[in-house]
């Protein structure tokens, strides 16, 4: 009998040659870069850096670019986390109406992950150079100053100190002061953006917490199946005859172990960072759009300052119409960056959802490959004579 999805969709159910080729039939034809890339980042290379003080892990950071703003075609520079995380503070601060991506979270449960261990260094290299390609990606964020620092300063401490000492002469100029200012009501397509992020952020959530349990529970299996396959092995010293088919059976089950902790690896490693960044996403979504409201609501009050005064001005302030580009601009850049964001997740879980389909395909079909090697040896019996 045919199978069909609840949205009518046939479904296939023959196997396929090779798990693998299910990422290879499903092609990702939604290329966001219709345009000729000028500008090339990647993280690699983590090294750990022991002094008196502190111990910490720094990434190479690699530019290739042929944009005439850049004196040389490549650089190599190695940057620390709290470097990624004064750039985008200078992102945020210099780019408020623009969407800045997240980083990796900077702290863990001290005792839970170590993080100085392979695994999470490599989990934070990728986070980290996907932050900068995701910067590098965007048509107004690529050319920022900073960035372009960041990508070519050898020392850049010294660009902070001076950085820190500009900012402390201008003082609070340099922030948005809206205090006092309320907003009326939001425009109906931001209201509908705020709504979907606090669905989005909810779901993922969710979906967060229960692949953690998933995983946890796998990891728990994994202890009992470790232990499960030598007790056949034991039981096989035991008795002579069946030695053969219980050996086999213990073996079976310690392939089915590697199956399944190359799956919860993959969940580990390659599921849950992108719940996560996701997650983070729409909380930077959600900062943006917050700016975007004490933008309107000063120009609202700004108006209705105007409105309040007797005399009949048929001009509206200079001020007045400043903070209405403000507003426009914000309005514009909020949309484009929503858009790309859109799009960016749209490919982002499309990817992920047929490689975690592709790795589970992999997984039972290890296991059912490691239980067929065993039915040949049940069915052989001895001769009776």
């Amino acid at each position: 009998q045919d199978l069909s999805l609840p949205n009518g969709t046939p479904v296939d159910t023959s196997s396929p040659a090779s798990s693998s080729s299910l990422l290879n039939r499903l092609q990702l034809d939604d290329d966001l870069d219709g345009e000729t890339r000028d500008l090339f980042v990647t993280v690699d290379d983590p090294k750990k850096h022991v002094c008196t003080m502190e111990t910490y892990i720094t990434y190479r950071v690699t530019t290739k670019t042929t944009r005439a703003e850049f004196d040389l075609p490549e650089y190599s520079v190695r940057r620390r986390y709290q470097d990624f995380d004064w750039l985008r503070n200078k992102l945020e601060e210099s780019q408020p109406t623009h969407l800045i991506p997240p980083l990796p979270e900077k702290f863990v449960v001290k005792g839970v992950v170590d993080r100085f261990s392979e695994e999470f260094v490599e989990t934070r290299r990728k986070a980290l150079d996907k932050f900068l390609k995701r910067i590098t990606d965007h048509p107004v964020l690529s050319f920022n100053e900073h960035f372009s620092v960041f990508l070519t300063a050898k020392d850049l401490n010294a660009y902070k100190r001076q950085g820190m000492a500009l900012l402390s002469k201008m003082g609070e100029s340099v922030k948005y002061v809206t205090g006092g200012y309320k907003l009326r009501s939001r425009p109906l397509e931001f209201a509908a953006i705020g709504e979907y992020l606090d669905t989005f952020s909810l779901k993922l959530g969710t979906i967060d917490r229960i692949a953690q349990r998933i995983i946890k529970e796998q990891l728990e299996y994994l202890v009992e199946l470790r232990e499960y396959g030598p007790v056949y092995s034991t039981w096989g010293g035991l008795e002579v005859e069946l030695s053969e088919p219980l050996e086999g059976v213990s073996a079976c089950i310690g392939n089915c172990c590697t199956a399944l902790e190359e799956l919860s690896e993959d969940m580990t490693e390659d599921f849950l960072p992108v719940l996560r960044e996701y997650i983070l996403y729409s909380d930077s979504m959600k900062n943006v759009l917050k700016k975007r409201d004490q933008v309107q609501a000063e120009y609202e009050a700004k108006l209705e300052a105007v409105a309040l005064k007797k005399e009949d001005r048929p001009k509206v302030p200079t001020d007045v119409e400043k903070c209405q580009d403000r507003v426009e601009c914000f309005n514009a850049d909020l949309k484009a960056d929503m858009e790309r964001w859109q799009n960016n997740k749209r490919q982002d879980f499309r990817q992920l959802l047929m490689g975690m389909a592709d790795k589970n395909i992999q997984y039972y079909e290890k296991c059912l490959t490691a239980w067929e090697s065993i039915i040949p040896l049940l069915q052989d019996k001895p001769e009776t004579k």
